[in-house]
Parts: structure tokens; sequence; C-alpha cells
């Protein structure tokens, strides 16, 4: 009797069951919060992670992790005065019938054509110096011409450039810093002043007399410290020097190489500014390049960028996580790390105007906890940020700001009287308690006989 009443408990129960307990064909998936996490990085920059779609009956949802760069990308603003030897030794050919005159104005009417391009606030002026061809000139402010105002018109810079001639029999670099100097506005802005020369200064203002003396040294180191004390940005790129060990004709106590150094200094130990010290082939890279990448402002972009995006057990346990792209800038875990839930995305560089996305789905389990039915899950727990910024400082952030999903399964309705099933269930009852009567009489019987 015992026996088939718990035959009969147990039937029902499984009934009970199948009509009660979740599965993943009833349940349901929703969103129930959707707030964009959002952590600052500097002024205009930012790192945002939020829900982009969602397909509630395939029971996914797409997040996407961005960091932006929405710094305005810098431009050089100010006074340019490009300081230009136009000596007679630049027409000397340095490859082929190349001459070294010929890679200067190249490099220099890139340069120009670059810094100008797009830029109202850049103004480029041209000085070029060498000796006055005539001899009683020489020495006087007649060593150096004012071949171009200030002008932001690259075309017209380009034709002055180009009509520059190459007469000059030696170099007074004194006379062109002086005049270029002269053209400068008085406005309150950067002023550079950027000299392409192929010799050593052997002539100065007023020098002398004697040609690479130790006036023409005194005067010229002098000429470029003005420029430094007037707030001037001075860049020197000297070329055209082949055999810096050996001494000018006029004195044998002193190298070229130790002219140099009295006068610009050295390339880690400039006079001022920055010197370029260099051989006729790295002319173009280091007029295009260099000195264009040394006008520019502390450029802003972001480095080092390390996002670590963590996920709560309930997640990890239940739903199933796959990228839907490749990142579009950087690296990133190929797959959740086991130890803390977490994926890690690194980014390098983030150069103004620039955004890198990365998106991943997360898709419900078919053999999800039924535990989870009903709670409101975090799809994430946190996110980590650390970046260097344009200052060369590590910031780090952190947000706990997540989109929340929730499972919910329709209430349970017990078959009306009548049903299918409480037909089955009342018919099941009904057969296994007449079957324990009659066995209950028929053992009675035997028992008495």
């Amino acid at each position: 009797m015992k026996k088939s009443v718990l035959i009969t408990l147990f039937l029902i129960l499984i009934l009970v069951t199948n009509i009660s307990l979740a599965s993943y064909d009833t349940v349901t998936m929703t969103v129930v919060e959707e707030p964009v996490c959002t952590i600052e990085i500097g002024e205009n920059s930012k790192f945002e992670k939020r829900l982009i779609e969602k397909n509630l009956n395939n029971k996914e949802v797409t997040l996407q992790l961005q960091v932006s760069n929405e710094e305005a990308y810098l431009q050089p603003t100010g006074e340019i005065m490009l300081v230009i030897d136009n000596s007679q030794s630049m027409e000397n050919t340095v490859e082929g019938t190349t001459t070294r005159k010929d890679l200067v104005i190249q490099s220099a009417n890139t340069f120009i054509n670059a810094i100008l391009k797009d830029n109202d606030d850049l103004k480029v002026g041209i000085v070029s110096f060498s000796t006055n061809v005539d001899v009683s000139k020489e020495g006087t402010l007649e060593d150096a011409t004012l071949v171009s105002n200030l002008s932001s018109d690259s075309q017209s810079l380009v034709s002055a450039i180009s009509n520059i001639q190459y007469t000059g029999p030696r170099t007074d670099l004194q006379a062109g810093l002086n005049l270029a100097s002269q053209y400068f506005t008085e406005e309150d802005n950067n002023k550079y002043v950027i000299v392409l020369t192929d010799g050593v200064p052997n002539v100065a203002l007023d020098y002398d007399g004697v040609y690479f003396s130790d006036d023409v040294i005194q005067k010229t180191n002098t000429e470029l410290q003005s420029l430094k004390t007037a707030g001037y940005n001075v860049i020197t790129m000297l070329t055209g020097i082949s055999n810096p060990d050996s001494t000018p004709g006029t004195r044998n106590d002193k190298t070229y190489a130790d002219i140099i150094e009295e006068v610009f200094g050295t390339v880690t130990n400039p006079t001022v500014g920055k010197f370029y010290y260099i051989q006729d082939n790295e002319i173009e890279q280091t007029i295009t390049n260099d000195i264009y990448n040394d006008l520019l402002p502390v450029e802003q972009i972001l480095t080092d960028i390390v996002v670590t995006d963590y996920f709560p057990q309930e997640i990890i346990d239940n739903f199933e996580f796959a990228y839907v792209t490749e990142p579009t800038i950087g690296t990133i875990s190929t797959k959740v790390n086991t130890e803390n839930h977490s994926i890690t995305w690194n980014v390098s560089e983030l150069k103004p105007g620039e955004t890198a996305t990365v998106q991943y789905i997360l898709k419900l389990k078919k053999d999800f906890d039924n535990s989870i039915v009903g709670k409101i899950l975090d799809t994430n727990e946190k996110v980590d940020i650390s970046y260097t910024n344009f200052n060369g400082e590590t910031i780090e952030d952190t947000s706990d700001v997540t989109p929340k999903l929730k499972l919910t399964e329709p209430p349970v309705v017990l078959p009306a009287a009548g049903t299918p099933i409480m037909i089955a269930l009342f018919a099941i009852g009904a057969g296994l308690f007449i079957y324990s009567v009659i066995k209950l009489a028929v053992t009675n019987k035997n028992m008495k006989q």
C-alpha cells in the first residue's frame, strides 16, 4: 500500500515539475537597465561601454567597448623665418647631377606645403645669406637678402625659394640671422628661426677682416644667443662638411670641427635650440621630417591604453561569450581569463580624431542554472582603464556602471479540470487507488484462510 502511494506521488511530482521548472525555450530575457559606462580622459576624450544591440528572441545582447581621442589635431602656429644659405658651395653636386641646392630647395618646398596646409595660424618668411658679390659690402647686412616677407601663401613662398640666386662667395650667417629677426612682427606668438646652411661661418658683421677668425666665431655665436634671449626658437641644419678635421686655409690652430662647436655647440648640447649636423643624404629627412616635427606642439596622443573588462560569476557560468569582430585598433584577449574572469584590450597609441572599438556578444547557455531566473544580472562586474596622457602621466580609473539583464519564466498555471493532463492525473491516481484497495482485500482474504 505504502509503495503504491509513493509511486503515485512520484508520478504526480514528475508531471508538476515538467510544468513548473524554467526551460531555455520558455524563459524570457529582458534588459532591465541600459546605462552607458563613461570614464573621462582629459577634457575631451573618453572611454565608453554600452549595450548596442538586443536580440532578446535569441537571448543574446551585444556590448561595445570604445575609446575615443577627441582632441583637436594641433598644428604649429606663429611665425617662421627660413634662413637659407645661398653661397656658391650650394651648387656642388652631391649625387649624380643633383646639387645640394636642389636637395634643400625640394625639401624646403615640401616642408612649406606641409606646414601651411589648412593652417591659417602660421606665416613663413624667407631670408638668404652668403656674402655680397661686391667685396666692399662684405661684412654688412647686404650679405643677406629678404626673399619673402611673412606669408601663408605656400605657392608664392615656393616660387620665391626657387628664384634664389647662389652667387655669394663666402658665408655670413650673422647677417642672415640679424636680417631675419627684423621681419618678425610684435605679436605675442611662437617665433622660429630655421637655418639651412652648408658651410662654417667665415664672415660676420663688421668683422676683423680675417676669415674664420675668433671675431667671426664670437659674433655669430652671440647673434644666435641674442635670438634665444628674444624668445625665438632656433633650429639649425648644417651639412656639406666633408672633412671636419681639416683646418681652414686662413688659420691652422682650429679645425672646421672646432669652429662648428664654438659657433653651434654640439648635437647633444647646442648653443641654442636644436642643431642637426648631418650628411647631404640626410637633408630631405631632416627638413621634411625632423624639423617639421620640431615645430609641432606636444602631440595630443594617448598611449599605452589598457582596458580590463571583468565579468560576474553568474555571467561566466550561464552565458556564452564571443567577439563580434576584432578590435579596430589594438589587440585583445582571445578568450575570457579563467582566473579573474576578464578580457584585456591593449591600444598602444590613439591619435587625435581616432576612435577604437571592440564588440562582443553574451548569449544565454542552453543549460543555464535555473537559480538565476528572476535575478537582476550585471553584464559586467567593473571596467579598469589605464593610459598615458598627453603630459606623459600614467592615469588609472575604474567604473562599475553596467547594463543589467533579467530572466523571467511565465507564471505556472495548473491545468484546468477537464483538460487532458488533469484527466490523466485523475485516471492514474484513481487506477492506483483501486489497484491498492483490491490488492489489500486480496491480501486480507488470503491471511484469513
